[in-house]
């Protein structure tokens, strides 16, 4: 039989015990009650009783979620790429192989901003002009690296501040779920200040026409976005000219803002020629005139018999590449290799390239 006397002062140690722990919450309420968990939550968090005793200005700051518009003014990175001058820039672009008209369109465009940006000085009237540009062509052609010199450019007749480049495509402005979108694109815009945002095939924010697409909310944000920043950002929007003029009419606000076009030619059989010497040259490579005319013959083949999966100095690029891989695999087992044959590109290296791989 159970003491009477012992379950009493069971009783009375546990209402005791309790009556400790109430005075312990009240003086620490719950999310306050030591350092257990600081390493664990954030400087920011909420606590879940509200301290009534504290002082507004010894409580933490609530937790504040973003709207997803504007962007977060974090401290600005300072830009500490190497600069070119002016003359270097100019001087890098002609010294590009081919694109003559390109270099010409640029040329002129320069000329036109730097005589508007004389005549803002001067007091005289400004024409409003928009200096994003749509550059049309097939995949190789350079753009990028000309978007690369034109933020350059910019940059030394005072256009924009920073003078660097920020490439992207679809997967980097469109997110996958409701909300995400319009704070992706205000990202990729906040690192393009000061810059060029060079958008690549940039048709493909508006080809899917799916009720769960975001591109066409990534459109109306980048809109928005380039006419805040008007006066430090440019943005160059890329791909093929039938594709770009649909991009174009899918939005009036794209229309009013890109009305600058340039457009590259697919690379002639002798300017791949010439990029294939020059990528010779510069990875300390040779090719003897036999090989070279081999090497001319097979990209004319390509050139007159491109479809839409020619990549101009890509495809030059892929050649190239594997003759390495030929030419490594012909003098890899022998016991004594000469600088010479370390270098040189032999007519039979040639022979290995599977043509009708390389047109696929």
């Amino acid at each position: 039989m159970d003491d009477p006397n012992k379950s009493k002062m069971d009783y009375d140690d546990l209402n005791k015990l309790l009556e400790e722990m109430d005075g312990v919450l009240k003086r620490n309420p719950l999310g306050r009650l030591g350092s257990v968990y600081d390493d664990i939550y954030t400087r920011n968090r909420t606590p879940a009783v509200e301290d009534s005793g504290q002082s507004g200005r010894d409580q933490e700051p609530p937790v504040q979620y973003s709207t997803g518009e504007g962007m977060p003014r974090d401290e600005e990175i300072e830009d500490t790429a190497p600069q070119k001058s002016l003359d270097e820039l100019m001087a890098e672009l002609n010294g590009l192989v081919g694109l003559q008209k390109v270099k010409d369109d640029v040329k002129s465009l320069t000329n036109m901003v730097k005589i508007m940006k004389m005549r803002k000085e001067r007091g005289l009237p400004e024409v409003d002009m928009s200096l994003h540009l749509v550059f049309t062509g097939n995949p190789g052609t350079g753009k990028t690296t000309v978007a690369r010199l034109l933020a350059g450019i910019y940059r030394e007749i005072g256009v924009l501040s920073k003078g660097h480049l920020v490439e992207v495509d679809r997967s980097q402005l469109v997110a996958k779920y409701v909300g995400q979108t319009a704070p992706q694109v205000m990202e990729v815009v906040k690192e393009a200040l000061g810059g060029v945002l060079f958008i690549d095939e940039a048709y493909s924010l508006v080809s899917r026409r799916s009720e769960n697409d975001f591109g066409y909310e990534a459109v109306d944000t980048l809109i928005k976005a380039m006419e805040d920043h008007r006066d430090d950002l440019i943005v160059i929007v890329a791909g093929y000219p039938d594709k770009m003029e649909e991009f174009l009419d899918s939005n009036p606000g794209l229309e009013s803002r890109f009305n600058k076009y340039i457009n590259f030619d697919d690379y002639s059989p002798e300017e791949l020629m010439a990029i294939f010497d020059r990528m010779c040259e510069k990875n300390g490579y040779k090719t003897t005139d036999e090989a070279r005319k081999k090497v001319s013959c097979m990209l004319k083949t390509l050139y007159e018999s491109r479809s839409d999966s020619f990549a101009n100095a890509r495809t030059v690029r892929n050649l190239f590449e594997k003759l390495l891989t030929i030419h490594a695999d012909r003098i890899a087992g022998r016991e004594n290799v000469t600088d010479e044959e370390l270098v040189t590109i032999m007519p039979e290296d040639v022979d290995k390239i599977d043509l009708d791989e390389m047109m696929r």
